[in-house]
């Protein structure tokens, strides 16, 4: 089922999650022992995000090095369709620019297809750890609206191979990014909100946002754009604090900022156990200020701390 279907067949606030596919050499068991916990508060989806590859330098036996392609964690296809086997949920698998031709792609969206995975979230992806900034893969595209324009010509049958005869339509329901403190690349929210308009006036169906921690932000983002005239749903992504570290880290890899509340109160924590009491009550009341104001899907980063999130789903 497609993720706009179940938002406008639902008369209430949806519940999503958002997992890592395991790291390479972890089994499909590490993947179920994370959404077990969260399995029982029915999620409309989940998300599986995509990792692209990395390239090393590795020392040979003759003194000199070789550049290596290492791929740290699966990619979403077999993990959607185990999800989708044993859970019986609609998965959203990622969808990236970066480290994909566009023939790649194009095998990719048949692969999903074949599984009956009717969704995608297309985006452009990060830049390579050893890239200072984005390169596309040769013959692949540089921005995500490139990306959703082929995932649109699939579902109108249109193929790479144009002459191909009696070719099926996919049906893919498209997500797309939106940035409620602006995309770090933007020279300004303006700037940034046109970009999603064109991917919403190209075809996508609905907006999931980067992270926030303040409700206030995400509010006058949604505002933002009905005023441009982008009326598909918005759906707030939310994700728990558990560390001090992550006072640091998640400003600097995801550039959004933390509230002064929020900080001051984890500054004054003697150690992570109290970060993540903090963390987890704070992302309670986010989650119960959302769904008071009906805000179409509640969607969890969990990455990492299923129970947090559980804990949280739980009160609500």
């Amino acid at each position: 089922m497609k993720v706009i279907d179940h938002i406008n067949h639902s008369d209430q606030t949806l519940i999503s999650f958002e997992i890592l596919p395991p790291l390479k050499g972890k089994g499909i068991h590490s993947l179920y022992q994370h959404l077990d916990p969260l399995m029982e508060f029915k999620p409309a989806f989940i998300n599986v995000t995509y990792h692209r590859s990395e390239h090393v330098f590795k020392k040979k036996a003759d003194g000199t090095f070789e550049k290596v392609v290492v791929r740290k964690r699966p990619g979403t296809e077999s993990i959607c369709a185990a999800i989708m086997n044993k859970y019986n949920v609609d998965t959203v698998p990622h969808l990236i620019c970066g480290g994909f031709s566009v023939n790649e792609t194009e095998d990719a969206l048949i692969n999903l297809n074949y599984l009956g995975i009717d969704n995608v979230l297309v985006l452009r992806g990060d830049a390579a750890k050893n890239e200072t900034s984005f390169e596309p893969e040769p013959g692949g595209h540089e921005y995500a609206l490139d990306l959703l324009n082929q995932v649109k010509n699939l579902n109108a049958g249109v193929y790479l191979e144009g002459d191909l005869k009696n070719s099926i339509q996919t049906k893919f329901c498209i997500g797309v990014a939106g940035y409620p403190e602006k995309h770090f690349e933007s020279p300004n929210m303006d700037s940034d909100l046109r970009h999603l308009k064109a991917k919403v006036d190209a075809g996508a169906d609905y907006i999931v946002t980067q992270m926030f921690f303040d409700n206030s932000k995400y509010f006058a983002f949604v505002n933002a754009c009905r005023e441009i005239g982008i009326t598909v749903p918005i759906i707030p992504g939310l994700k728990p604090v558990y560390t001090r570290k992550q006072m640091t880290i998640l400003p600097k890899t995801f550039h959004i900022d933390l509230p002064a509340d929020l900080s001051n109160e984890m500054a004054i924590c003697k150690n992570d156990v109290d970060v993540e009491t903090v963390g987890t009550e704070w992302l309670l009341q986010q989650s119960k200020e959302l769904k008071k104001a009906g805000v179409p899907v509640l969607h969890y980063y969990t990455l990492g701390r299923p129970q947090i999130v559980a804990d949280v789903v739980k009160e609500l």
